[in-house]
């Protein structure tokens, strides 16, 4: 529990993954992946950097132009 804890924090933080990685032991970094999954904190963050998205075309619309675009090629 100390270990995911101190990881979550650091990780939130802003501390490297791989800094990470080598404080808690972890041969590689894929075994610290574990811990983005986990941070629900910097999904939100993440998600709050982006433009919400702007009504108009419909995706239809856009799904067609693209079609006759690769039609075209």
């Amino acid at each position: 529990m100390i270990r995911h804890t101190t990881a979550m924090h650091l990780l939130q933080s802003g501390v490297d993954l791989a800094v990470i990685a080598m404080w808690l032991g972890h041969e590689t970094t894929q075994t610290t992946h574990q811990y983005l999954d986990a941070d629900l904190e910097t999904k939100k963050q993440a998600l709050a950097c982006l433009e919400p998205p702007r009504a108009g075309k419909s995706s239809r619309s856009r799904a067609d132009g693209i079609m006759q675009f690769l039609k075209g090629l």
